[in-house]
């Protein structure tokens, strides 16, 4: 055997993680990456509006507003906070990211995501900032 990293090297790929990565673009083919771009813009904006409507000087969204500089994810700067808000939204079930010093960034996803997800999690936000 050869050792180090290049010993891990394979001429072929792994047939059985192969047909999980085929599953998944099953998937993709079926829902239409078309599709999937038209959702994820409107979830996107359904969330950057949303944010807006709430009342609270603390938050800021810092990912570009324009669609076509940015995806599915909004980065969200919370002024004077710590990840203490981040660990309340989480243990209300939003499944999000902290980057340091005070930044959530939450991506909804087309694919499994919802307008009623947008919505909690805004609500839940929302709540948490009280």
């Amino acid at each position: 055997p050869i050792k180090g990293a290049e010993g891990w090297q394979l001429s072929n790929p792994p047939i059985f993680q192969l047909a999980a990565l085929k599953a998944s673009l099953d998937i993709f083919d079926e829902a239409g990456m078309e599709n999937l771009t038209i959702k994820s813009r409107k979830l996107t904006g359904y969330l950057e509006f949303l944010l807006g409507e709430i009342e609270d000087n603390r938050i800021s969204v810092i990912t570009p507003l324009d669609e076509n500089l940015r995806g599915c994810q909004l980065s969200i700067h919370v002024k004077d906070s710590d990840k203490g808000l981040f660990k309340a939204i989480s243990d209300r079930g939003v499944i999000a990211d902290w980057r340091e010093p005070d930044v959530i960034r939450v991506a909804p996803v087309p694919l499994y995501n919802s307008f009623a997800d947008v919505f909690r999690f805004t609500k839940i936000l929302k709540d948490c900032l009280k």
